[in-house]
């Protein structure tokens, strides 16, 4: 990825009431679209795979005590879950890495922005991107493969504020022990291959053994995966997979704050 010295926010004009994070969500927002790591691989990647999926007819059939739902609609929460894990592992990190690598957190420290601020605007940037890509993915597969929205959509909303937060967190944790953009993408990639094994993408949950299903409803995107499953079957997420999911978020951001170094 490459990110120039135009990630410093541009000074405030006369007239301007916009504040330095304001301003620098702005432009973070402008250079991650124009770096297009994130939105090729944390929005278009997911999509791309609910296209194929949804164009497979064995993916249209009924799962046994399902609850109605078929293998395509099952499939749904993996995909919110991936999306979420690509932002939170790869598109992140790197931008922070990178960042530290040229120099840019450190003289972000003598803008009006100050360094600090740059976390908060890439977290809503990643955030908000997740949001939409989320409710892209809903909406394409209920008008294009009549997949019912989550029927319970308040508990959707709660999982996603919880899943977001510790992906998240856990990016920051790989930008933390990662001291170049190289090493940054190798350990997301050993964290994400597996966590995404945990949330059923090559094998679904319910067919794991009894002992790799107990993992996974430990693992952070396996109890995503739990709590947005229940949502689309009306029920509200499982108490364990929210706590396993809050407990997993403060462990990462505390050891991302303990290591995290500016440059």
């Amino acid at each position: 990825m490459t990110v120039s010295a135009q990630a410093q926010p541009a000074a405030a004009g006369p007239g301007t009431r916009r504040s330095p994070l304001a301003q620098l969500t702005r432009v973070e927002f402008r250079l991650f679209l124009r770096e297009r790591v994130g939105p090729v691989w944390g929005v278009g990647f997911p999509i791309l795979l609910l296209v194929i999926f949804g164009s497979i007819p064995s993916f249209k059939d009924g799962l046994a005590d399902s609850g109605g739902l078929t293998l395509l609609d099952s499939y749904i929460p993996i995909l919110v879950v991936m999306s979420l894990g690509l932002l939170g592992f790869v598109s992140l990190p790197l931008t922070l890495v990178n960042y530290r690598e040229r120099g840019i957190l450190r003289r972000l420290e003598t803008t009006p922005a100050g360094r600090v601020r740059v976390l908060g605007a890439q977290l809503i940037v990643n955030f908000g991107m997740a949001v939409v890509t989320l409710a892209v993915l809903l909406i394409v597969a209920r008008l294009a493969y009549d997949v019912p929205f989550p029927r319970q959509f308040g508990a959707w909303i709660i999982t996603t504020l919880f899943a977001a937060a510790v992906i998240l967190a856990m990016g920051l944790f790989v930008a933390s022990i990662g001291s170049t953009a190289r090493a940054a993408a190798a350990i997301g990639n050993v964290l994400f291959y597996p966590m995404m094994f945990f949330a059923g993408l090559w094998l679904p949950i319910p067919a794991m053994p009894e002992t790799l299903q107990h993992i996974a409803h430990a693992f952070p995107l396996g109890a995503a995966w739990e709590s947005f499953q229940q949502a689309a079957l009306g029920h509200w997420p499982p108490v364990l997979a929210l706590g396993a999911m809050a407990a997993w978020t403060v462990a990462f951001a505390v050891i991302a704050g303990r290591f995290f170094r500016w440059e």
